[in-house]
């Protein structure tokens, strides 16, 4: 099942599967029908607050399939605060690979689950943008979003 939701950075594809939020994405359009379930409700209802700054963290169960290595890299994505960045290198050592920020960087572009497990908030060593599955303006966005609700 899946829902559609229009946000800052475009229309947000929302799939749900057997309990799970599995993707979160940025799509061109509106694909197929919108479906409705109390997951995908919860999802639409946490990225709107998102969005809104009045959410910060999200309470949702989610699962996407992976290796061993990158389940661990996402865990680790959903402990970086709201509003701050960690480089590619940050992330590898917390991890326990410290020689891994390549293969931590690949394993961030395979994340499914955009926004709420928040890959943007990994940034080249020395505060660069570096890459992102949805282009870097939209990385920017979401850190420029998190930063202004972050101090308001």
């Amino acid at each position: 099942m899946k829902a559609f939701l229009q946000s800052p950075v475009g229309v947000l594809e929302i799939e749900e599967t057997d309990g799970y939020i599995s993707s979160v994405r940025v799509v061109a359009q509106e694909i197929g029908e919108s479906s409705t379930n109390k997951i995908l409700a919860k999802a639409v209802e946490q990225l709107e607050e998102y969005f809104d700054g009045k959410r910060k963290d999200f309470d949702l169960p989610l699962k996407q399939s992976g290796t061993p290595f990158q389940q661990k890299v996402w865990d680790y994505l959903s402990t970086i605060p709201y509003g701050k960045t960690v480089s590619y290198k940050d992330e590898a050592i917390a991890i326990g690979s410290p020689k891994g920020c390549r293969a931590v960087g690949a394993a961030n572009g395979k994340n499914n689950i955009a926004i709420i497990v928040p890959c943007h908030r990994v940034v080249n060593e020395g505060g660069k943008l570096g890459g992102y599955a949805y282009g870097t303006d939209i990385k920017l966005l979401l850190l420029e979003l998190e930063n202004y609700h972050n101090f308001m």
